[in-house]
């Protein structure tokens, strides 16, 4: 009952035929995992888990194969109005072209064996791995895809508009730093340019010494001015790319 409670009734499954289909199902599968400890750890003898095994594995199949099939196909004719007086004929011909296709899916593989006969046990869980392989295969790439895509908008911030206007004013201001600073080093060569003119003109031995061996005034601040010009226009190329990356997630 708490089983049943916390698997199926959030589901509001209330076929009576799903809940028993699933409770036998559910129990022969943990019986099979609990043979295979006993294996391991020895328990019981070798011919009752063998009994109990082949047990377990023929009404699995019979689950798997002919009642989750038939009732599916039952179920599926129920909702068709058209079909509602002839459910069961109609329930059988889906079924039937379940086994066709369920069969021919052994054809393209190497399981046929003379060894073993058409219903033998091998046949049918050869089939069924195929079959369960397969989709096995096909959820694990789908949930690897889905599951990203589903959960990625959490780690997502919500962009609005003022945050796009606080970067672009933030870019802005670091676009006037840039030019600011540019004038300052263009007018500081200038004044240089205009120092080394007019020392160039002073005459005599001294003038000469004096231009050799001092450097002119304000060269080591124009250094540290334009190793801060390319600091700020690497910020400003990194606001601008995060601007661009704003605008597009918005």
């Amino acid at each position: 009952m708490v089983l049943t409670g916390l698997v199926l009734f959030p589901g509001k499954v209330r076929q009576y035929v799903v809940q028993v289909v699933f409770s036998v199902t559910f129990a022969f599968s943990c019986t099979m995992f609990e043979l295979i400890i006993f294996e391991i750890l020895g328990a019981l003898s070798s011919s009752s888990r063998y009994f109990h095994w082949k047990l377990n594995l023929y009404v699995i199949l019979l689950v798997l194969i002919f009642v989750v099939p038939f009732y599916i196909g039952y179920f599926v004719v129920s909702n068709i109005r058209l079909l509602q007086r002839q459910k069961l004929l109609f329930a059988c011909v889906v079924w039937f072209t379940f086994m066709y296709f369920f069969w021919k899916l052994g054809d393209p593989f190497p399981i046929l064996s003379p060894k073993h006969g058409i219903l033998s046990i091998e046949q049918l869980i050869s089939r069924v791995g195929v079959i369960g392989v397969t989709l096995m295969a096909l959820l694990s790439g789908f949930g690897a895809v889905n599951c990203p895509y589903t959960y990625m908008s959490y780690f997502l911030r919500n962009v609005t508009d003022s945050d796009i206007l606080a970067l672009e004013r933030r870019l802005l201001q670091t676009m006037d730093m840039i030019v600011s600073k540019k004038k300052r080093i263009a007018m500081t060569r200038r004044q240089m340019y205009q120092r080394g003119e007019d020392q160039s003109k002073q005459t005599g031995f001294w003038g000469m010494i004096k231009s050799v061996t001092s450097s002119p005034p304000g060269s080591e601040n124009l250094s540290l001015i334009q190793q801060e010009v390319d600091a700020l226009e690497e910020l400003s190329r990194q606001l601008f790319l995060e601007t661009v990356d704003l605008q597009a997630t918005k």
